[in-house]
Protein backbone atom coordinates (compact mmCIF):
# COMPACT_ATOMS: atom_id res chain seq x y z
CA UNK A 1 0.00 0.00 0.00
CA UNK A 2 1.21 3.48 -0.86
CA UNK A 3 1.99 6.03 1.80
CA UNK A 4 1.36 8.93 -0.55
CA UNK A 5 -1.59 11.16 0.30
CA UNK A 6 -2.80 11.47 -3.29
CA UNK A 7 -2.40 7.78 -4.08
CA UNK A 8 0.90 8.38 -5.90
CA UNK A 9 3.88 10.69 -5.65
CA UNK A 10 2.58 12.66 -8.63
CA UNK A 11 -0.86 13.06 -7.04
CA UNK A 12 0.63 14.13 -3.73
CA UNK A 13 2.78 16.76 -5.44
CA UNK A 14 -0.28 18.09 -7.28
CA UNK A 15 -2.15 18.41 -3.97
CA UNK A 16 0.81 20.17 -2.35
CA UNK A 17 1.23 22.63 -5.22
CA UNK A 18 -2.46 23.53 -5.24
CA UNK A 19 -2.54 24.00 -1.45
CA UNK A 20 -4.87 21.09 -0.63
CA UNK A 21 -2.20 19.27 1.39
CA UNK A 22 -0.04 20.96 4.01
CA UNK A 23 3.33 19.34 4.60
CA UNK A 24 5.14 18.89 7.90
CA UNK A 25 7.76 16.47 9.22
CA UNK A 26 4.99 14.12 10.25
CA UNK A 27 4.04 13.79 6.60
CA UNK A 28 7.36 12.11 5.88
CA UNK A 29 7.58 9.85 8.97
CA UNK A 30 5.67 6.94 7.46
CA UNK A 31 7.66 6.98 4.20
CA UNK A 32 10.74 4.96 3.43
CA UNK A 33 13.85 5.99 1.55
CA UNK A 34 12.54 4.99 -1.88
CA UNK A 35 9.26 6.84 -1.37
CA UNK A 36 11.07 9.98 -0.22
CA UNK A 37 13.32 9.79 -3.29
CA UNK A 38 10.31 9.45 -5.56
CA UNK A 39 8.50 12.34 -3.87
CA UNK A 40 11.55 14.62 -4.12
CA UNK A 41 11.93 13.72 -7.80
CA UNK A 42 8.28 14.52 -8.53
CA UNK A 43 8.48 17.83 -6.62
CA UNK A 44 11.56 18.86 -8.57
CA UNK A 45 9.93 17.80 -11.84
CA UNK A 46 6.75 19.77 -11.09
CA UNK A 47 8.74 22.89 -10.20
CA UNK A 48 10.57 22.65 -13.54
CA UNK A 49 7.23 22.32 -15.33
CA UNK A 50 5.85 25.42 -13.63
CA UNK A 51 8.99 27.41 -14.35
CA UNK A 52 8.98 26.35 -18.00
CA UNK A 53 5.54 27.81 -18.65
CA UNK A 54 5.71 30.86 -20.94
CA UNK A 55 6.04 34.18 -19.13
CA UNK A 56 2.84 36.01 -18.38
CA UNK A 57 2.27 39.69 -19.07
CA UNK A 58 2.47 41.98 -16.02
CA UNK A 59 -1.27 42.68 -16.30
CA UNK A 60 -2.01 39.09 -15.25
CA UNK A 61 -1.25 39.71 -11.59
CA UNK A 62 -3.64 37.09 -10.22
CA UNK A 63 -2.19 34.36 -12.42
CA UNK A 64 1.36 35.44 -11.57
CA UNK A 65 0.53 35.27 -7.86
CA UNK A 66 -1.01 31.82 -8.31
CA UNK A 67 2.09 30.56 -10.13
CA UNK A 68 4.40 32.00 -7.48
CA UNK A 69 2.35 30.47 -4.66
CA UNK A 70 2.57 27.02 -6.29
CA UNK A 71 6.34 27.40 -6.62
CA UNK A 72 6.65 28.60 -3.04
CA UNK A 73 4.67 25.64 -1.68
CA UNK A 74 6.77 23.15 -3.60
CA UNK A 75 10.06 24.85 -2.73
CA UNK A 76 9.29 24.93 0.98
CA UNK A 77 8.05 21.31 0.93
CA UNK A 78 11.18 20.13 -0.85
CA UNK A 79 13.36 22.06 1.60
CA UNK A 80 11.48 20.46 4.50
CA UNK A 81 11.89 16.99 2.97
CA UNK A 82 15.63 17.47 2.52
CA UNK A 83 16.00 18.75 6.10
CA UNK A 84 14.04 15.72 7.36
CA UNK A 85 16.29 13.35 5.41
CA UNK A 86 19.42 15.03 6.70
CA UNK A 87 18.15 15.00 10.27
CA UNK A 88 17.20 11.31 10.07
CA UNK A 89 20.18 10.47 7.82
CA UNK A 90 17.93 8.68 5.35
Amino acid sequence: MSNFAGGSAYGMVQQISEGFLLVSERTFKRMGRAELDKLAFEMDKRMREIRSEPPLPPEETLELQRRNRRLQRLTSSLRMLRAYRQKRRI
